[in-house]
């Protein structure tokens, strides 16, 4: 499953009034470590469908979005829950050290 692009005039809608957590890859086009992650995050997103919803966020297209959660490398990946950051993750990492992160926070209905 492609990821789904947010953007600044969207972030409020799709991130912060999610009723489902919100896992924000925030990245750039010209980043490899980006490029890498970005099956890894299709994956989460379809195996977690249910209870998650996966989003990118392009920090070049989008820098106030991107400064005001203070992301200063790519990728970062922050996780939202009820509007609020509850996890951070920077740099590339393996999907089972992302979804050790995540999982905790993922509620068990839609």
């Amino acid at each position: 499953m492609p990821l789904t692009t947010t953007s600044e005039a969207a972030f409020a809608a799709d991130v912060l009034a999610s009723p489902r957590p919100v896992l924000v890859d925030f990245s750039a086009g010209w980043c490899p470590p980006c490029q890498v992650i970005e099956p890894v995050l299709e994956q989460i997103a379809t195996d977690e469908a249910a209870r998650l919803h996966v989003l990118t966020v392009d920090v070049d297209e989008n820098p106030v979005v991107a400064d005001l959660y203070a992301v200063t490398a790519t990728p970062t990946l922050v996780l939202f829950r009820g509007g609020q950051e509850v996890a951070r993750i920077k740099g590339l990492k393996p999907r089972e050290l992302i979804l050790t992160e995540v999982r905790p926070w993922l509620s068990t209905g839609g």
